[in-house]
């Protein structure tokens, strides 16, 4: 494997951005996969995706050792494999595709800072989309194995 010596690279100006520092990162969901070492170059993103409000978020990098562990190639993986072929898939239909993200980000963040005085890491509509579709995915198979075409609040019990 080999040494990682940052974490990631800016979307501007493809500076490295080191591990356990601080970056921002765009508030629209859509963007949120890319970072910025500097409000100043989130600035220059802001125009060219034409958002119509969104603000720079301050955030910090994992620490080198968090990041090596949760990206080692050598960490034991669970492959799914679905026994039915699924018919409209997002690959046919152009719907939702398997890494977009499924939460309100706006909505969640605002639930977190009111309830408990929290601000939100970006990563979280990432995660808790990984595991509203591990849900979901477990919800249509049992409305499947009960011959309906119909996933119902049950499902996800």
């Amino acid at each position: 494997m080999t040494e990682v010596t940052y974490w990631r690279k800016c979307g501007s100006c493809k500076k490295e951005i080191g591990f356990n520092t601080i970056y921002q990162a765009c508030n629209v969901s859509t963007c949120r996969k890319l970072v910025f070492c500097s409000v100043d170059c989130w600035n220059l993103h802001n125009p060219v995706m034409n958002h119509k409000s969104s603000w720079a978020e301050e955030n910090r990098s994992p620490r080198k050792e968090n990041y090596v562990a949760e990206n080692d190639d050598n960490a034991p993986r669970r492959i799914m494999v679905n026994s039915k072929p699924v018919s409209n898939t997002a690959e046919t239909t152009g719907s939702a595709s398997e890494d977009e993200i499924l939460i309100v980000a706006s909505k969640l963040k605002q639930y977190i800072k009111d309830k408990y005085d929290l601000s939100t890491s970006a990563n979280v509509m990432d995660a808790l989309s990984n595991i509203v579709r591990r849900h979901t995915d477990r919800a249509v198979a049992k409305a499947r194995s009960e011959g309906r075409k119909t996933v119902m609040d049950r499902d996800f019990e």
